[in-house]
């Protein structure tokens, strides 16, 4: 197991093309255990790409990827399904199987990931626990159908961290959701991300989304989200900004709004 000061993520000029269509170009940053990545971007920028590079379901043209302190970037399928055992995703929209019922749906990774050897008689206590963390222990006989877009959205989440991966990765976890339930789901993201002390990555088109996993922490003995002492100038979270396909940007929440190049400063909000 990598110590604490060894990346869990870590992408060293990573480029990537769609025949010769560049999607990311030169792509680089780290991400030890417990430290948040905020990937902001126009539409068609490469942001999701960026994810799916991570996960070996794109392989770099240029570059390449470490996981958990190991070069992963030529890797067999075989050794990235060990790997991507270590990770949990929540896709764009939930990504549940519409013909699953919630307490199967948030079991699939348990029982289907070798690696976890999960005894069948300690998926439903699993499943009932990860339920329980994002407060909807009552749905384990309902099905995504019967449930609201925040619901599946939490759902989602409680899929993501049953097995308590060590890296997480969001994608546009909020889009379509209401401010109030897109909060709340930003919210259980920070949880998630303290209790466990998982590394994060989240691509969102909000700002919001960023400023709360900047600013605050999930605070156990309170119950809920406190305010970091420093919030703007937290380093453990990090803003990476892409411009079609380019890293244009790379820093603190501080340092993002004072930027003063044009792209960067459209993704914060000015008053």
């Amino acid at each position: 197991m990598p110590d604490a000061q060894t990346p869990q993520l870590a992408f060293h000029n990573v480029s990537f093309a769609f025949d010769e269509t560049p999607v990311l170009r030169n792509v680089s940053f780290e991400l030890s255990s417990g430290e948040t990545l905020i990937v902001l971007g126009a539409a068609g920028s490469g942001k999701t790409v960026l994810l799916k590079t991570a996960l070996g379901l794109l392989r770099p043209t240029q570059g390449r990827v470490v996981l958990f302190g190991a070069d992963v970037t030529a890797g067999s399928e075989r050794e990235w399904f060990d790997i991507r055992s270590r990770i949990g995703v929540l896709f764009q929209e939930g990504g549940l199987f519409d013909s699953l019922d919630v307490a199967d749906n948030v079991a699939y990774p348990l029982r289907n990931q070798p690696l976890r050897q999960c005894p069948e008689e300690q998926v439903l206590p699993k499943v009932e626990e990860s339920l329980k963390f994002v407060d909807l222990g009552h749905t384990l006989d309902k099905y995504p159908s019967e449930l609201s877009g925040g619901m599946r959205r939490r759902v989602g989440i409680a899929r993501a961290i049953v097995t308590q991966p060590e890296l997480m990765l969001y994608d546009s976890p909020t889009a379509g959701l209401d401010p109030i339930t897109a909060n709340i789901i930003v919210a259980l993201i920070t949880k998630g991300r303290d209790v466990r002390n998982a590394t994060t990555v989240m691509v969102t088109h909000r700002f919001q989304d960023g400023e709360i996993l900047a600013g605050f922490r999930y605070d156990t003995a309170a119950g809920g989200l406190g305010l970091t002492p420093d919030h703007r100038g937290d380093t453990q979270t990090r803003f990476l900004v892409l411009r079609e396909g380019e890293m244009v940007f790379l820093g603190t929440q501080a340092e993002l709004e004072a930027s003063q190049d044009s792209y960067v400063s459209k993704f914060v909000p000015h008053t």
